[in-house]
């Protein structure tokens, strides 16, 4: 492997980049566990396949912004290192699959060169922040929170307190109470709000916690009411912090933010947060590019007028118009939603969608959605019917973007180690089941299907109105793919949510019919209320969990039982969808959030990595960033002695009293009370300087105390 040198003018992203280089060198050389390599490069963005020998890159977007130079480096990107195809995330990043591994620190620097980072898109971090595609724009929307989730994202890129978590972070920004962002379903959740405080309106938030999805799905809680703004990335840094310390760290089942809240209460969990307050680095972060919904926002420079056109089917034009076009807030300007077949958008496609589109909608601001698609911002009302021709010669003018031909569904066993079996084709093959059969339906809003290769929901199946993971069912000795089918999902606005009930299982070929009953019943349903056909494409509505609550669970379960008769099955039933062999759950080992490393030297290797971090930020006068280092300093040295004498623990906060019980002369005054003094100071420089001399201190000691102990033992 030969070094390469970054062109890039901002010194820590070039550290980093030629530090994952190195990392990869001496892999490869053998001096580097697969284990830890496997989190370093997480960490980074580079994820493994299920394919050997290759990797998929997850380039971190938040809030998928995208502006066309953006979209034009991601093209060129693919061609050059992957497969000329871009995939669209349901958190809105984009990946590349089949990557060499060598490659990807060139890569990452071409991307940083317009200003696109890997950086902590995989692994035990906080993950790509998301939000509501319509944010600046909506109508509905109190304020724009573009800024404050830009704002957020930047505040924890490289943050120390979340390099290393016990599982990963997800956080997501609503543009309004209808909660488009999903706020429910996540660790931590924003909805905006305006109050009048001492006559003067305030901008904040109502803040979530501890939701998620998964194999054990989670309603968020209600941590705030009312969080002035600039209160919301100092209770994010607190809530991180209290994770980092007490949250799970053997147990990746267990380990996500969810579980320690139920654990041990939200009300402790509150006291722990307060108790970070005083170590954090700022009491208050104001969000200065905010803006109130009713002062200027700025524009857009002025686009051209786009070619006038004559349209070959106007009535198509019509119905995408009616469901994928809303007027923005901004006076003459259209949003323009646009459905990306299972997120998967061709570099061709897209350099012709640019050239194309070039001069008539606003370059510097496309987003993609958290349904795989993309979102087109500030399209001038004359533009929208060339903007609709373009798209429709590249097959992407397919209406119905709240409705059930828009189906999202996670890459499954094409690329993905944790899938169990096919998402992709069921996925095609049932949007041909609404398509040819449903059409009516296409226009009705709020009816969301959502497909995962398996529990894991990276498509958001629990949050979806009709929602199906990949399973398995045995019969006669052999296994067959199926379907978990589950009902009732989605938001229900302001932060609140409805996770999806578990109904039953059906095997997987019959997907299809199972759709079938389901949309036909309820199309029944329709016609007996007499719906309006304009209410059903209303955003705000529905209608499809109304029906369902109404019915109940036990109806469905009825409905649907027929077809989990296993007596009746065929040959094709144990084929798996776009695959010609007999199905088997081929598992690989698993990597969306990083494997824990229990090898003392290499703990011991860490320890003194971190040392090197703390220094370096201390002499650039980072004192929190310095003082959080030291703090890992002390948490893995600790980890070091525990292990090496098998005292396994399964967080910090268990490390850091199990060591005083351990080793109870081993620090004078005790280990807790010098480490916790990370809590009881300000990360001011006298501190700081301190407190980094001590864990310099300490991570000598630990090797010394092993050398002793294995001396003792020969």
């Amino acid at each position: 492997m030969q070094s390469f040198r970054t062109e890039l003018e901002n010194p820590v992203v070039e550290r980093d980049i030629l530090d994952l280089e190195r990392k990869i060198r001496r892999f490869r050389e053998g001096h580097i566990p697969e284990e830890k390599f496997r989190s370093l490069r997480l960490a980074r963005g580079v994820y493994g396949q299920r394919q050997k020998g290759v990797q998929m890159v997850r380039i971190k977007l938040p809030l998928g912004r995208i502006s066309f130079a953006q979209w034009q480096r991601l093209a060129h990107l693919t061609d050059e290192y992957s497969t000329g195809n871009l995939h669209f995330t349901t958190r809105q990043d984009v990946q590349l699959h089949f990557v060499s591994l060598e490659h990807t620190p060139e890569l990452w620097a071409k991307l940083e060169q317009d200003e696109m980072t890997m950086r902590e898109a995989c692994g035990n971090t906080v993950r790509n922040v998301t939000a509501s595609a319509t944010a600046g724009v909506d109508p509905a929307e109190p304020f724009d929170v573009t800024p404050h989730a830009l704002a957020l994202s930047a505040y924890f890129l490289r943050n120390p307190i979340c390099q290393e978590l016990g599982r990963k972070i997800k956080i997501a920004f609503s543009s309004s109470e209808a909660d488009t962002g999903l706020t429910f379903m996540h660790d931590l959740g924003f909805v905006p709000h305006l109050r009048q405080v001492n006559g003067q309106r305030v901008r904040g938030f109502k803040v979530m916690v501890g939701g998620g999805l998964g194999a054990q799905p989670h309603l968020a809680t209600v941590a705030h009411e009312f969080l002035p703004e600039d209160q919301i990335i100092p209770y994010t840094e607190a809530v991180l912090r209290v994770f980092d310390r007490h949250g799970e760290r053997n147990s990746r089942h267990k380990a996500r933010l969810k579980f320690l809240i139920q654990k041990i209460g939200f009300e402790a969990f509150s006291d722990l947060v307060r108790q970070e307050w005083p170590a954090l680095a700022t009491k208050s972060w104001p969000i200065a590019e905010a803006r109130f919904l009713e002062e200027e926002t700025a524009l857009p420079p002025a686009g051209q007028t786009a070619p006038a056109v004559t349209l070959a089917q106007p009535e198509a034009y019509a119905l995408w118009r009616q469901t994928n076009v809303f007027a923005q807030r901004q006076a003459g300007y259209l949003g323009v939603y646009v459905n990306v077949p299972l997120g998967n958008l061709s570099s061709q496609t897209s350099r012709a969608l640019m050239a194309a589109l070039a001069g008539y909608v606003h370059e510097g601001d496309v987003r993609i959605t958290v349904d795989q698609g993309l979102f087109f911002r500030f399209v001038p009302a004359a533009n929208l019917p060339y903007v609709y021709q373009v798209l429709a010669q590249h097959g992407l003018a397919q209406p119905g973007v709240d409705g059930p031909a828009n189906i999202t569904a996670c890459p499954g066993t094409d690329t993905c180690n944790l899938a169990i079996a096919n998402s992709t084709a069921l996925s095609l093959a049932l949007e041909q089941v609404v398509a040819e059969e449903f059409a009516p339906l296409v226009a009705h809003a709020n009816l969301k299907i959502k497909i995962s290769g398996c529990m894991n929901s990276c498509g958001q199946h629990g949050a979806a109105q009709i929602g199906f993971h990949a399973a398995s069912l045995k019969s006669g000795g052999r296994v067959l793919p199926a379907l978990q089918v589950l009902l009732g999902g989605g938001p229900l606005g302001n932060g609140l949510g409805r996770l999806g009930d578990k109904v039953l299982k059906v095997p997987s070929k019959r997907a299809p019919e199972t759709l079938r009953l389901l949309l036909a019943d309820y199309a029944h349903h329709l016609l007996e209320k007499q719906i309006p056909n304009e209410q059903t494409t209303q955003l705000t509505n529905n209608f499809f969990n109304d029906y369902y609550l109404a019915k109940g669970e036990k109806y469905f379960y009825d409905l649907l039982k027929p077809l989990t008769d296993l007596t009746t099955l065929q040959p094709t039933d144990f084929l798996d969808w776009g695959h010609e062999a007999e199905f088997a759950t081929e598992i690989g080992v698993g990597e969306c959030a990083g494997v824990q490393i229990d090898l003392v030297a290499t703990l011991l290797y860490e320890a003194e990595e971190k040392l090197d971090w703390a220094t370096h930020a201390r002499a650039e006068g980072r004192w929190a960033d310095a003082a959080y280092h030291a703090y890992s300093v002390f948490i893995s040295a600790a980890k070091a002695l525990l292990l090496d004498h098998q005292v396994a623990c399964n967080s910090q906060h268990g490390i850091i009293h199990s060591f005083d019980e351990k080793f109870p002369d081993a620090v004078p005054g005790g280990f807790k009370n010098l480490v916790m003094q990370i809590n009881q100071h300000e990360p001011q420089p006298a501190f700081v300087e301190g407190y980094v001399a001590q864990a310099a201190q300490f991570a000598a000691l630990a090797p010394q105390r092993r050398a002793v102990a294995a001396k003792a033992a020969e």
